[in-house]
């Protein structure tokens, strides 16, 4: 190897480290808006249709666009968001206290629900030792107050930060607008700068966003869809707190096979239980018709075609993203997966390829 070779190579193997090291700091810096920023790529993305239509109708001013872009967002997502949001915050912190106070009594409730059971039910659970469940109705009852109180404790958490969440979520305003107009050239150049063959980088970016896309519209949307019928039968039904519930029920929608029935089965055996048989009635037949159905109909009408995970890739690494990133975790987990995915379906085409 010749001298001038080696300082060719010493210099970019210098320079690679260079911009390994400017890469992460940038990381360490923004990494405090690294949730909005995150948030905003994501809504780019899913209002990017709307941009261009937008755009269409006045092609001399992108800048107007994002600006109307972003105002439809704003009146038609953030603002319904927060004022449902305070509801439920409000709500659990009532069912909190409530459960400090001892105003809520789960024994009661399972009690109520074991007496009003036929007697040969009553003598089986009795039998085989269900009739008695303190252990799990303490279990049930902590889990149901560290619950609330968590929602509670993050609505506190909100309040006495204010300066912060309000400084995140103009952050997250302003890269939503610039991501709207300058996102496809931006997605471009990151696509082209990616250290990897073309045809590779490209397939993986349209991997991402079709994983994107179809984790929001048919995780996202459907889940607060079932959340908000769940709860408008839960308010028709008379049940307190039926906004929390229906945030409950938007959570277990992202479990596959029961999902809100996790939710609206125990309501409706408690509403049975009570005696409020017409309102027990209506949630059964709500969550089975109305609820069930939703996900069937609404999941290939939004996401269209299927993302190749399967559903419980998709449930271990959403449970694992929401208990390593929060609700970021929702997107990113089943994005981690449909990368890790698709890595090495090309591995094993370029692999085929090569032997063929």
């Amino acid at each position: 190897m010749s001298t001038s070779q080696s300082s060719t190579g010493l210099e970019r193997g210098g320079f690679l480290l260079f911009l390994a090291l400017v890469s992460a700091a940038l990381l360490v810096v923004v990494w405090p808006f690294a949730s909005p920023m995150l948030w905003a790529a994501l809504a780019a993305i899913m209002f990017q249709p709307l941009f261009q239509w937008l755009r269409e109708r006045m092609p001399r001013f992108p800048g107007r666009a994002a600006l109307a872009t972003l105002a439809i967002i704003t009146v038609a997502v953030l603002i319904p968001g927060f004022l449902i949001g305070s509801i439920v915050v409000e709500q659990a912190v009532d069912v909190y206290f409530a459960f400090r106070e001892g105003r809520i009594d789960v024994a009661g409730w399972f009690t109520t629900i074991h007496d009003a059971l036929p007697a040969s039910i009553q003598s089986s659970l009795d039998a085989s030792g269900l009739g008695n469940l303190s252990g799990v109705i303490d279990r049930a009852q902590d889990f149901a107050r560290e619950s609330t109180g968590m929602i509670a404790g993050r609505a506190l958490a909100i309040g006495s930060s204010a300066f912060g969440f309000v400084l995140a979520f103009g952050v997250g305003l302003y890269v939503t607008y610039f991501l709207l107009r300058d996102g496809k050239e931006i997605g471009n150049t990151i696509v082209k700068s990616l250290p990897m063959e073309h045809g590779i980088a490209e397939e993986l970016a349209e991997k991402f966003l079709s994983i994107v896309r179809a984790t929001i519209k048919g995780s996202v949307v459907v889940g607060l869809v079932q959340g908000a019928l769940g709860a408008i039968t839960f308010w028709i039904a008379g049940m307190p707190s039926a906004a929390l519930f229906g945030l409950l029920m938007a959570i277990f929608s992202l479990l596959p096979a029961l999902g809100p029935a996790i939710v609206w089965i125990p309501v409706a055996i408690y509403l049975l239980a009570i005696g409020d048989i017409w309102q027990g009635i209506m949630v059964i037949g709500s969550g089975v018709l109305i609820i069930g159905m939703a996900d069937n109909v609404l999941r290939p009408i939004l996401v269209g075609r299927d993302t190749g995970i399967p559903d419980w890739i998709i449930l271990i690494t959403t449970l694992g993203g929401i208990g390593l990133l929060g609700l970021s975790g929702i997107v990113i987990g089943p994005l981690v997966a449909g990368l890790f995915l698709a890595s090495w379906a090309i591995l094993r085409e370029q692999r085929e390829g090569i032997s063929a």
